[in-house]
């Protein structure tokens, strides 16, 4: 088990190694998320920690309601935007108030990314599900449409699960053991080679990779 912390997708830029080899790579800004609650694992289910990124504005306090700011109170830390928890081996101790940044994975060799992938509306079969369509030639009929989705008389019907048009994007995604380019714990910032699910500024969770790399 390992914490899921919070940060923002900035963009991505690229940068070279010493062989001179250009890495395009995603830059993600981790402000220190602070420790919210921490269960044991005997009163309140499993042990796990809660943490809270990104300070409401003062402007904004009006918003939080008043449970979340009885919350915020008990742990005597700032209302923040953005909640998680996050499971914890046994051994591992964490105290409420602490902020835990990206230095956090300072010796990790690859982590995991989770956000929300950019929505592209209602989108056909050839760009939702990367279908070939039919001939381009004027003759034909066939252009970009789906075919045939059903059977005959028996079973005389489309199956559940049958790719079609639709919405596209806008979904929870998981990129997986990414490898860690590099840690700036000065400006809050992990560099992770490759490319991240979410639009600019979106939110992204971000934990240590379980899998290695080819397994």
């Amino acid at each position: 088990m390992s914490l899921r912390l919070m940060g923002k997708k900035k963009g991505m830029t690229r940068i070279f190694n010493e062989k001179g080899d250009s890495i395009v790579c995603t830059v993600i800004q981790a402000e220190p998320n602070v420790v919210l609650l921490v269960k044991d694992g005997e009163k309140n289910g499993p042990a796990a920690v809660q943490l809270g990124a990104e300070k409401v504005p003062s402007s904004k306090l009006k918003n939080v309601t008043k449970p979340l700011k009885g919350h915020f109170a008990k742990a005597q830390v700032e209302p923040r935007r953005h909640l998680s928890e996050s499971h914890i081996s046994e051994g591992e101790s964490y105290a409420i108030g602490q902020e835990i940044g990206v230095e956090y994975f300072a010796n990790t060799a690859y982590v995991d990314v989770c956000g929300i992938s950019k929505g592209k509306g209602f989108q056909g079969v050839m760009k939702r599900h990367n279908y070939s369509g039919g001939p381009a030639a004027h003759g034909s009929g066939f252009h970009r449409s789906g075919g045939s989705i059903g059977q005959n008389t028996n079973p005389g019907r489309v199956f559940p699960g049958k790719k079609m048009a639709g919405h596209m994007g806008c979904e929870r995604v998981t990129a997986e053991c990414l490898k860690v380019v590099k840690v700036d714990q000065e400006r809050g910032i992990i560099l992770v080679k490759g490319a991240v699910p979410g639009c600019r500024n979106g939110l992204v969770y971000i934990r240590k990779s379980k899998k290695r790399k080819g397994a």
